[in-house]
């Protein structure tokens, strides 16, 4: 089976040709034509920090919200900080105890907005689908109702991977979603939550937050014969922001704990 050279899809996920020698998916294809500029992003992520003076951060407790929420609050200083999360009903309790601990450490609002995904969770698992592009979508449009409501210009998200070629991008109503983490390679914010009272908790899946997840992963594995995670950590290993040992560690398929399985299928009535 062909591999990609330049990052972790094979013929399973990716179309793949031979370039000069080199077996290279058509996704780093266009990379190669249209690099991303990693200073350039964050030099655009520092200009426009400047402006931001009242603003959410999309907090799940997880380490990748965590070093956003540290960066937001203690480097660029955002004078009016408040960290919102969105419990779906399927959250770890160690990102819950995550969360609370660290908005405290830093001295920062902490509020929670819960909510019933069930009928998200519930579908993948029946089907055998990825839930995380709905579960996304659906927090992020609570998040913006919820700036819109109490008078904030942004939201401040952990995503690593920038939206195109710019760390941000406007949204209805005036206002902006950041990400904070556009370009910022996995070894970095690791080093920055060794100063933070985070704890990891021991999930299957490449998440510190979230208890579905595993269990979708291993259910797509079954159906599909790889993770539905894929197509974004082969970005991650082709930006430079996360080593391809570790991806092939991430992607390869979940043991979940029968215990987590359990609590799972018993909250979505598949159990």
């Amino acid at each position: 089976m062909l591999k990609c050279s330049l990052c972790t899809h094979d013929e399973r996920t990716a179309k793949i040709d031979i370039i000069d020698g080199r077996p290279i998916c058509r996704e780093c294809q266009v990379y190669l034509k249209h690099p991303i500029d990693r200073e350039k992003i964050r030099a655009e992520l520092e200009e426009l920090m400047k402006n931001v003076d009242r603003a959410i951060v999309a907090y799940s407790g997880g380490k990748d919200s965590t070093v956003a929420l540290y960066l937001a609050k203690e480097v660029y200083k955002v004078p009016e900080l408040e960290a919102v999360m969105v419990d779906h009903g399927l959250m770890a309790k160690e990102a819950i105890e995550n969360a609370e601990r660290i908005a405290r450490a830093l001295d920062v609002q902490f509020t929670v907005l819960r909510y019933d995904y069930s009928d998200i969770f519930r579908e993948a698992l029946l089907k055998g689908d990825s839930p995380c592009r709905r579960c996304s979508r659906r927090t992020l449009k609570r998040l913006h109702k919820y700036a819109l409501r109490n008078g904030y210009r942004y939201i401040i998200t952990g995503h690593e991977l920038p939206f195109g070629h710019h760390p941000y991008r406007p949204m209805k109503g005036g206002i902006t979603q950041i990400r904070l983490l556009s370009m910022m390679p996995e070894k970095e914010r690791l080093e920055l939550l060794k100063g933070l009272p985070f704890e990891f908790p021991e999930l299957p899946g490449y998440t510190t937050n979230c208890l579905v997840l595993g269990p979708a992963l291993e259910r797509y594995w079954e159906k599909h014969g790889h993770s539905f995670e894929h197509r974004r950590i082969a970005a991650l290993v082709r930006y430079g922001l996360m080593d391809r040992e570790k991806a092939e560690k991430e992607l390869s398929k979940p043991s979940v704990p029968e215990l987590q399985r359990k609590i799972v299928m018993q909250r979505l009535g598949l159990g």
